[in-house]
C-alpha cells in the first residue's frame, strides 16, 4: 500500500491519500480502529451517510482505516465562507442527527438505544455532490439519542461562549438555529447535558482551556432551553 500526501491533520488522526478513490486514516497513537470500522460498516448497510469502506487486509495496522475519498468542504468550511447559512447548518445537522437515531442499536438490547456519534460538529459533515457525509466515528457509543444530541449542542457551545474564538458569533448563531429542532424528539435532559459534560471533559484530546469552557457552555445551553 503506497501512501501519498497528506491531506488532513485532527486531533488525533492523519488522513494520507492512496489514489483518486481511497485514503488512509491513521491514528497517531495507534488506536485500534476496528470498533470505527465496525460501525460505519453497519450504518452504510442502513442507508446513512458515511464514507465507504476499502478493505481492511493484512497490511493494514490497527489503527489504520481505508476510507472512501471525500471530495468537497466541512459545513465549518461552508460556514466560514457564507456559502451555508447558520439556519441551513442547524436544520441539516439536526436532520443528520435524528437520521442517525433511527438505526437500532448494533449490540444493546436496550428497546431505546441508537448508534451515537458523540463528536457530530460541522467539522465532521463533508458537503459531497451527494449531500452530507458524516466523518469521524472514533468516540462512536450506544445509548440514549438524547446524549449525542447534548453532546453536539455542548461542542457549540463551548465555542459560542469563548469570546476570543475567531467562529465564537457564528457558534452562537449556529446554536440558536439547532436548538429548536429537538424540541420535537425530547430536547436535552439536565442530565443527558450533564452526562455529556462528563464525557466531554474526560476526552484526552481537550485542552485545559477548553475543559475550562464547558461549564460556561452548560450553563448557556441551560439558559436557551429554559
Amino acid at each position: 500500500m503506497r501512501i501519498g500526501e497528506l491531506l488532513g491533520a485532527g486531533r488525533s488522526a492523519d488522513v494520507y491519500a492512496l489514489d483518486e478513490k481511497w485514503v488512509l486514516r491513521r491514528y497517531r497513537d495507534g488506536m485500534d480502529a476496528t470498533h470505527e470500522w465496525t460501525v460505519m460498516s453497519y450504518l452504510s448497510a442502513h442507508g446513512y451517510p458515511v464514507p465507504r469502506l476499502g478493505p481492511r487486509n493484512a497490511e493494514a495496522a490497527p489503527g489504520e482505516l481505508v476510507l472512501q475519498r471525500l471530495t468537497g468542504p466541512t459545513m465549518l468550511q461552508s460556514l466560514l465562507s457564507g456559502d451555508l447559512s447558520a439556519a441551513e447548518a442547524g436544520t441539516m445537522l439536526a436532520g443528520l442527527l435524528a437520521e442517525l437515531h433511527t438505526v437500532p442499536a448494533r449490540l444493546s438490547p436496550h428497546p431505546e438505544d441508537r448508534i451515537l456519534h458523540l463528536d457530530l460538529h460541522p467539522d465532521n459533515v463533508m458537503l459531497t455532490d451527494r449531500g452530507p457525509v458524516v466523518i469521524d466515528w472514533s468516540n462512536t457509543r450506544e445509548g440514549v439519542p438524547a446524549v449525542d444530541r447534548a453532546m453536539s449542542t455542548l461542542i457549540l457551545a463551548q465555542v459560542a461562549v469563548d469570546a476570543g474564538a475567531p467562529a465564537s458569533a457564528g457558534a452562537r448563531a449556529l446554536l440558536d438555529a439547532l436548538l429548536p429542532h429537538f424540541s420535537a424528539s425530547g430536547g436535552i435532559p439536565d442530565r443527558h447535558l450533564a452526562e455529556a459534560a462528563s464525557r466531554r471533559a474526560a476526552n484526552p484530546t481537550m485542552s485545559p482551556r477548553e475543559v475550562a469552557l464547558i461549564g460556561r457552555a452548560t450553563s448557556l445551553i441551560n439558559e436557551l432551553t429554559d
